[in-house]
């Protein structure tokens, strides 16, 4: 287990020390943002090489990840690459000033590995286990995470689709997915943590790992996710009015219009 998490904790300090470097170059720290996904692919393949235990639980949660992260790294490549630095990091730019280029290595790049270790914890429980087989936890964690990824895949599939559309310019998309909650994307990427856990549970110390969904499920709700968005449309009458029908985060059915 220690070798481990000494063998993951190297990969994403090197991973990220080189997007830090090509940040610096091409002055966009956006990019971290599409690295997050195939962080947790190279987690995921280099602690179940080094941990040689190529069970069913470990097979499985590698072909999740892989599927996960996959996706994430196109779709956020495919959005972001070529284009100005995100509103979030050009705002840091403008305040830090002379310290930009410490406080970005730390508060950006590094910071980003320290939560991806964090939440790829139960990764890490899984490879370094021998123990094999798929019981009810294990199914009912691939289950959520199915309804995780469905939500993260199709509402952001259903984002971009509205985007393209020039008349959408400017308007807040309130269809779809989107009818049902004002962030399915961060609720589906919650959930499919939470069923990383429950895969994670039984192996050894497989409680731990609940750091993971905890972790995730803060950061989304009260640090990066949420209330980022949420601020920036804080003075947009149609948001407003969408935010008054629309559940913040956990999928329901919308309110009546006042």
């Amino acid at each position: 287990m220690d070798d481990l998490l000494f063998l993951a904790v190297a990969t994403v300090f090197l991973y990220f020390f080189a997007f830090f470097l090509v940040a610096q170059v091409i002055k966009n720290n956006s990019i971290v943002d599409i690295g997050w996904g195939f962080g947790f692919i190279l987690i995921t393949l280099i602690t179940l090489a080094g941990g040689g235990n190529f069970t069913a639980r470990s097979l499985v949660l590698a072909i999740l990840i892989m599927a996960w992260g996959g996706r994430l790294t196109y779709h956020l490549f495919k959005r972001n690459w070529g284009k100005p630095e995100d509103f979030r990091y050009a705002k840091w730019r403008k305040e830090w000033g002379k310290g930009l280029v410490p406080r970005s290595f730390f508060q950006i790049f590094m910071l980003q590995g320290v939560m991806m270790l964090i939440i790829g914890y139960p990764i890490i429980l899984v490879n370094a286990a021998e123990k094999t087989g798929l019981g009810f936890l294990e199914v009912l964690g691939i289950l959520i995470w199915g309804v995780g990824f469905f939500f993260e895949a199709v509402g952001d599939r259903q984002l971009a689709e509205f985007k393209k559309d020039p008349e959408n310019r400017g308007k807040i998309i309130q269809s779809g997915l989107w009818k049902y909650t004002r962030h399915p994307n961060y609720f589906g990427e919650v959930t499919m943590w939470w069923g990383v856990f429950l895969i994670a549970l039984p192996v050894p110390l497989g409680w731990t790992g609940i750091i993971s969904p905890l972790t995730i499920t803060f950061l989304m709700l009260f640090v990066s996710g949420v209330p980022m968005l949420e601020k920036k449309y804080a003075d947009n009458e149609e948001f407003q009015e969408y935010a008054f029908r629309t559940s913040k985060f956990f999928p329901w059915f919308p309110r009546r219009k006042k």
